[in-house]
């Protein structure tokens, strides 16, 4: 399922005015119709209607799940480093337009990462996770995700020795995860292209982004540089059964003379 194919049954009023508006420009075409047809939010289906695409539902509607049921993360905090239900500290789905994902996903690691903190002699504090590299993370992984497989939802779990993402998928193209630093491939042409024009909506730490979407095929090289610098692992890219794809981010480790 391409971003720009329609959904049956959903119409120019499923998508909120608010939200595509912000994509305006002077050039952009006057009226509504035409603009939502040139930026693909909206196009006609094989019996001449006009419906609302995938990206358009993604990006301009206020509650994608209602029509893309697999459409928001989940995402969970666990005390330690195993996957168990009875250690769960925080977690929640969440939902909303890609970049309100974004943004609540971030917001959700950095509430529930420990930082670490030692007199040397001036406080010096160290986050488990590179703040950068989890913000990278999260919008190649709403960016680039597979929505066409049914039930499949990106799942975002904390650990405490690890971050792990994994984005329903296979990677695009002709693309290896031996390559996947060096190469640039983009599933949702229309998705990474909206997201590009969408103004930074957290302060992520060292970032130098102005729009969330980076399209230069920076992210997976940040993400593995930061990562590492900061833990001192590289982290693992895994495709698990060619249908998904799981990023292990390992965390930062406590200092002896931890305060």
């Amino acid at each position: 399922m391409a971003d720009y194919q329609t959904i049956p049954g959903t119409s120019l009023n499923d998508l909120n005015p608010k939200l595509w508006s912000r994509f305006r420009t002077v050039i952009s075409p006057k009226t509504d119709r035409e603009f939502l047809e040139k930026m693909k939010l909206i196009s006609t289906d094989e019996d001449g209607v006009a419906r609302a695409t995938v990206g358009g539902i993604l990006m301009a509607s206020d509650a994608p799940e209602a029509f893309i049921s697999s459409a928001f993360i989940q995402v969970v905090c666990y005390r330690g480093s195993e996957r168990n239900a009875a250690y769960q500290l925080d977690s929640k789905d969440i939902t909303g337009p890609l970049d309100v994902q974004i943004r609540d996903a971030y917001k959700f690691v950095e509430r529930n990462m420990r930082v670490f903190a030692i007199k040397a002699p001036n406080r010096i504090e160290t986050p488990q996770f590179s703040m950068n590299a989890v913000f990278e993370a999260v919008t190649n992984a709403v960016a680039h995700r597979d929505y066409s497989i049914y039930g499949s939802k990106i799942r975002l779990h904390i650990f405490s020795d690890r971050l792990e993402i994994y984005s329903p998928g296979a990677i695009p193209n002709t693309m290896t995860i031996e390559s996947i630093s060096e190469r640039q491939s983009t599933r949702n042409e229309r998705i990474s292209s909206l997201l590009a024009r969408c103004p930074m909506n957290v302060d992520a730490t060292g970032s130098q982004r102005n729009f969330i979407m980076d399209k230069r095929g920076e992210g997976v090289p940040i993400i593995i540089t930061e990562s590492e610098k900061l833990s001192g692992k590289k982290p693992e890219y895994v495709l698990i059964d060619d249908s998904e794809l799981k990023l292990t981010i390992f965390a930062a480790q406590p200092l002896l003379n931890e305060v």
